[in-house]
């Protein structure tokens, strides 16, 4: 990083006379004091344009040492960055100063501390950088926990979990001096051919706006801001291609795509939207001006900043067509409402500067978003005088000695490892089971495939290893990767444990196919452990940018797994992946399936748990699991339609659906009650049940709730979920459940695209998964129509009632 070598206190006192020109002795804009209107105000009076447009833009130092894209088109944009001649008139964003290259946590803090101090001594007003960074499933630091990816957290059904998970991240990211984080996606799946799968939270809206919004309450409660993306339709382009066109109409997009962001920005309390690369029925989102501004703020109230997805304003006119040139397109992103150009300056600096001197761009344009950005780092305290750009953890080091500075910060420490391994058991689904798991003893196991014995196997490709370090050969990982192999030896220490790879990844080898096939027939059980590579612009299977074109497995696989299934020994199937896969004969072959997605450092501990019965399976599916590989793109949340009929010879239908997972254990659920069957348009329902444990293991049952609705004025999805709640249980015991649902959960957009409450009849599931009702509440809304807007009630609430004897 740019002034690694220099100490804070000695750069200040260095630009002391720049900082100090024709500025007042005591700025009001320093005064903690004062309101942050006045301070904002005060600071825009006396700044010129250039110094406006300077906080408008990031710079993403040491990027093109990188030696492999981690953006896209990232070397077609690159351009030198003379970050001398920038920094007189200041600097809005730092870019990725963690996630570039790998760094020891407390050398980058101090880095990064020294690099601030320049910034601040250079311009007028002694302004810092916004430090940003990614942090989709861990802080994307060398040797930083990593966690689940996203897929996970909507496995576990946990927002709880969820939301402590990203309080530990944001925490560890403050300690090094980095003030926003790049994460949650919230894009809903749409078509599971799409590489960045792993990076969402599944295929329904209701699971990733709760999910979603948990990671973003716990995020902004450590102090960072909260980056919703990809606002909005990047999940639904055609074919399920990374950076396509999305031809979604104006109601999908409202009552699917949508209401993620929404929940996320009224109750999570998200500071900072990114937009979507993909254009929607021609509109880019960079462009958009109805969506950035229209519906994000005049109508949902989000008074944050809008940054720019990495060279997406750039990308109006190489990419979509609708600038002429880079003025046309910095006008054309900050009309929209783009606040902040990212990752590096290109059309924000000078193209812009001069659009607003010759008239152009209005310099109203760069008022309002500087003040945007200016009232966010006011508030963050980097403009204090006490702002403290040195981390606590530096405290009393000796800047001229760094290396006695070597992990002094310990961003992976014993309780965001148990965070890691809780939050990775939670999300291990059990698809089938014949009576084969939890294993009893075996004496002999044969662990067979490509992720059997592979570190990296567990990590998605946002994680750092997988993202940056794989750019940098014979780097440390910087974490504990223990491999499957590793793990099961442990779990069974008296079983012999016989490892044949039999084939890669996706290379196609079938030259270990005889070997596997060996290893299984002498073994008591055989563990085949498939899946996916995470890797970004098709260097994995899985990942931004690897796209595929059926949902078979990659390479020779599935090739692999139908040899040792003809083998007639036990089979059980173990997916390491980042999206699901049409699994052909082991659907109904395998002993039992079990599925996990890039589930974190902890991973294959939590696997290894779940096959010795450690661990009781309570992950539920947050997409479905294909029945045949060329079945896209379907999700459970479709209308009658797009279900299976006997006028199509494809037939969606999946293997296993949204929501569906087993335990070790068997529950009842019994005594619905419906005080009140009858409820006004603006009024709610009342329900409660019992469900009880009648195995003879502890479990947890994950209860959902789907709200159906026979007719409506416009075409509804069979059904889709309004709530949900795991509920542990011992063998024996037994809770009431309370359930209340408002009648604004009935609401979709009408035939005049506002949303509507329809009178009518529903019917309210309480379900084990999308395909497993086993409670249904018959009740009607009455009255009038009623109109409803982004105030409507989000939730249903299911109350665990006291313990039923």
């Amino acid at each position: 990083m740019t002034g690694a070598g220099t100490d804070p206190l000695a750069h200040r006192k260095a630009h002391a006379d720049v900082a100090a020109e024709n500025t007042p002795a005591n700025p009001l804009w320093n005064d903690p004091t004062a309101p942050v209107t006045a301070r904002v105000d005060a600071l825009i009076d006396a700044m010129t344009l250039q110094e406006k447009t300077a906080q408008l833009y990031g710079v993403w130092a040491g990027a093109s040492d990188e030696g492999g894209e981690v953006a896209p088109h990232q070397h077609d944009m690159e351009e030198p960055v003379d970050l001398e001649a920038l920094l007189p008139t200041g600097l809005g964003q730092l870019t990725r100063p963690f996630g570039t290259v790998p760094v020891d946590p407390a050398l980058g803090a101090l880095s990064l501390a020294r690099t601030q101090s320049r910034i601040a001594a250079s311009n007028r007003f002694g302004i810092p950088a916004l430090a940003h960074d990614e942090c989709l499933a861990g802080f994307a630091a060398w040797g930083a926990t990593a966690y689940p990816v996203p897929l996970s957290w909507g496995a576990t059904f946990d927002p709880d979990t969820v939301r402590r998970m990203a309080a530990a991240i944001g925490r560890d990211m403050r300690s090094v001096g980095v003030h926003q984080g790049l994460a949650p996606v919230l894009d809903v799946v749409r078509d599971a051919r799409w590489g960045r799968v792993e990076e969402t939270i599944g295929e329904d809206p209701y699971l990733v706006g709760t999910i979603g919004t948990a990671y973003v309450q716990g995020l902004e409660s450590a102090g960072i801001v909260a980056t919703l993306k990809h606002f909005a339709g990047y999940s639904a382009s055609r074919a399920g291609r990374n950076l396509a066109p999305s031809s979604v109409g104006p109601r999908e997009r409202a009552d699917v795509l949508l209401p993620p962001f929404e929940m996320a920005v009224r109750d999570g309390g998200a500071r900072s939207v990114m937009n979507a690369y993909t254009d929607t029925d021609g509109m880019p989102s960079a462009a958009d001006e109805e969506l950035l501004t229209g519906l994000l703020r005049d109508t949902w109230g989000f008074d944050g900043t809008v940054v720019a997805d990495y060279f997406a304003i750039a990308f109006l006119k190489t990419l979509h067509g609708v600038a002429a040139d880079w003025a046309d397109a910095a006008g054309t992103a900050l009309r929209a409402g783009i606040d902040v150009e990212l990752p590096n300056v290109r059309t924000y600096g000078a193209p812009l500067t001069e659009a607003v001197t010759d008239g152009r761009v209005p310099k109203e344009l760069v008022d309002r978003a500087v003040r945007r950005v200016l009232t966010q780092k006011v508030m963050l305290g980097l403009l204090d005088p006490d702002r403290g750009l040195v981390p606590a953890a530096l405290d009393g080091a000796d800047p001229d000695d760094p290396e006695t500075l070597r992990g002094r910060i310990d961003l992976d420490g014993p309780q965001n490892r148990a965070l890691a391994r809780t939050l990775a058991e939670e999300a291990v689904v059990l698809l089938s089971n014949d009576g084969t798991l939890p294993l009893d003893r075996p004496r002999r196991i044969a662990l067979i495939g490509p992720n059997a014995d592979e570190p990296v196997a567990v990590l998605g490709c946002y994680s750092f290893p997988q993202h940056i370090g794989v750019r940098h050969p014979g780097t440390p990982l910087g974490i504990e990767l223990p491999t499957l192999r590793e793990t099961l030896a442990a779990e069974f220490p008296d079983a012999e444990v016989t490892f044949a790879r039999g084939t890669g990844v996706d290379d196609g080898d079938l030259s270990g196919l005889d070997e596997a096939a060996r290893a299984a027939s002498g073994a008591d059980v055989a563990l085949v452990v498939l899946g996916d590579r995470a890797g970004l612009f098709g260097r994995g299977t899985s990942g931004e940018g690897c796209d595929v074109a059926t949902l078979a497995l990659p390479g020779a696989q599935q090739q692999l797994l139908d040899t040792v299934l003809d083998c007639g020994t036990p089979v059980v199937t173990v997916l390491l992946a980042g999206r699901p896969y049409a699994l052909g004969r082991a659907v109904a072959e395998s002993a039992a399936i079990v599925q996990s997605f890039f589930p974190g450092e902890e991973g294959t501990h939590a696997i290894a748990g779940v096959l010795s019965g450690r661990v009781g399976p309570s992950g539920r599916l947050p997409v479905g699991v294909p029945r045949g590989p060329g079945s896209q793109p379907g999700t459970y949340l479709g209308a009658r339609l797009a279900h299976a009929t006997r006028v199509s010879s494809i037939d969606p239908t999946p293997a296993f659906a949204f929501g569906h997972g087993l335990s070790y254990t068997r529950f009842d659920w019994t005594d619905l009650t419906v005080p009140v069957q009858e409820a006004p348009t603006d009024g709610e329902f009342t329900l409660s049940f019992t469900v009880r444990n009648i195995g003879g293991r502890p479990g947890t049952e994950v209860v959902q709730l789907y709200l159906h609705d026979p007719v409506a004025s416009v075409v509804q999805p069979v059904q889709r979920l309004v709530g949900y709640a795991r509920v542990a249980l011992e063998p024996g015991e037994a809770r009431r459940l309370g359930v209340t649902v408002p009648a604004d959960l009935a609401s979709f957009t009408g035939r005049d695209g506002r949303r509507i409450v329809e009178p009518g009849e529903l019917e309210l599931r309480l379900s084990a998964s999308s395909t497993d009702p086993r409670l249904t509440a018959r009740v009607a809304l009455t009255g009038a129509e009623r109109h409803v807007d982004h105030t409507r009630r989000l939730y249903a609430t299911i109350v665990k009632e006291p313990q039923v004897t």
